[in-house]
């Protein structure tokens, strides 16, 4: 098990858990005698966890991408600064999510670890906010950008083949920006590379990861005949994309089921952390499917099950959020509460990355 730096706890997370729970003076010299690797890990992982329980995310820094469609969104980072509400300007999706960060503010630490984010379909970069904010204020760089033909405001690739092809290379796009073109580059840590994917997020990262989508079976199921499937029914094939080896570690969260099998999942050869809803919904069916592939997955990885839908993974709504956008924001069963799950999920998915990618990956 390795270990983020305690120094790379961002200032926020750490002023609000030692305000929270311990004095800091306190705090600090605790950290000043911690020596053995196990004992910093534990350590750390518990700072996050308390810096997530003691008050809903808050991200640090944020940069906004707005270089047309191939490179739309944001990067979040740690700062010093204090966050705000951020205006989306040209990248509104006409509903407020709240965003939060401190725009602009230079960024924290050194050889900091990056997370790559994939939305859902038809989704955008944001949807994940919440999970975002907190990995930047716990000390990780994270870019999400929108897939351009599958995002809320572009629907010309969404019920095409051609978006199995498309999503994986958006995402070595982005990397490859990050990498070798953003301008705070210098700060990201190149072996230290997560991935984070939701619904057909999550099949984009499985891509990534070396699985070929069994289409063949998708055929089989097929009834419509447009779109995807009357392309399976007429021979026609996407192009494989290729794995990107740069990623050391993944969170995937709810992926369609359909296209994966015991057969393609072994291909997988990095640990990775897997989260399904029990009573799915659109683009999953009703849970059955992901539990059939959560049994067929490789390894032994970490697999959680949430006793929700699968908009339970999305941030938390706003009550003005839910009044103009109820399918995203309204929950399966009714009452169950997605700000408490999403304390626990945000920290268990900063705990994660923090393990696997803090010592520089495998």
């Amino acid at each position: 098990m390795t270990s983020i730096p305690v120094s790379r706890i961002s200032p926020q997370c750490v002023r609000r858990t030692t305000e929270a729970t311990i004095p800091l003076p306190f705090f600090v010299q605790l950290l000043r005698e911690i020596r053995g690797p196990p004992v910093r890990s534990a350590l750390w992982a518990f700072a996050v966890i308390l810096c997530c329980l003691a008050s809903p995310a808050e991200a640090a820094g944020i940069q906004l991408l707005e270089s047309g469609p191939a490179l739309s969104g944001a990067i979040w980072y740690p700062c010093a600064a204090e966050p705000t509400h951020v205006a989306l300007g040209s990248l509104s999706v006409g509903a407020d999510f709240d965003l939060k960060g401190a725009k602009d503010c230079p960024v924290t630490g050194a050889k900091l670890p990056l997370v790559i984010f994939s939305h859902g379909r038809g989704g955008w970069f944001g949807q994940h906010h919440d999970t975002v904010e907190t990995l930047a204020d716990a000390g990780f760089v994270v870019a999400a950008i929108n897939h351009p033909g599958d995002t809320y405001s572009d629907s010309s690739r969404r019920d095409t083949l051609s978006v199995w092809a498309s999503r994986p290379a958006d995402v070595v796009r982005l990397l490859d920006f990050v990498l070798t073109d953003w301008k705070d580059r210098s700060v990201v840590d190149p072996a230290k590379v997560g991935f984070f994917g939701f619904s057909l997020g999550a099949s984009t990262g499985l891509v990534l990861m070396g699985t070929k989508p069994d289409f063949a079976r998708v055929a089989s199921f097929c009834k419509e005949t447009t779109g995807a499937c009357a392309e399976l029914h007429n021979g026609e094939m996407p192009p494989d994309a290729r794995p990107d080896a740069r990623i050391r570690a993944a969170v995937i969260v709810d992926p369609p089921p359909t296209v994966l099998t015991r057969e393609n999942l072994a291909a997988i050869q990095i640990p990775f952390q897997f989260w399904r809803s029990q009573f799915g919904g659109p683009g999953v069916g009703d849970g059955a499917g992901t539990a059939r592939v959560a049994d067929s997955l490789p390894g032994k990885p970490d697999i959680h099950v949430v006793a929700a839908g699968h908009y339970a993974f999305l941030a938390p709504c706003s009550v003005e959020l839910a009044a103009a956008v109820p399918r995203i924001c309204t929950d399966v069963p009714a009452g169950f509460d997605r700000v408490a799950f999403h304390r626990d999920f945000n920290a268990a998915v900063v705990k994660y990355f923090g393990e696997q990618l803090a010592g520089g990956g495998r």
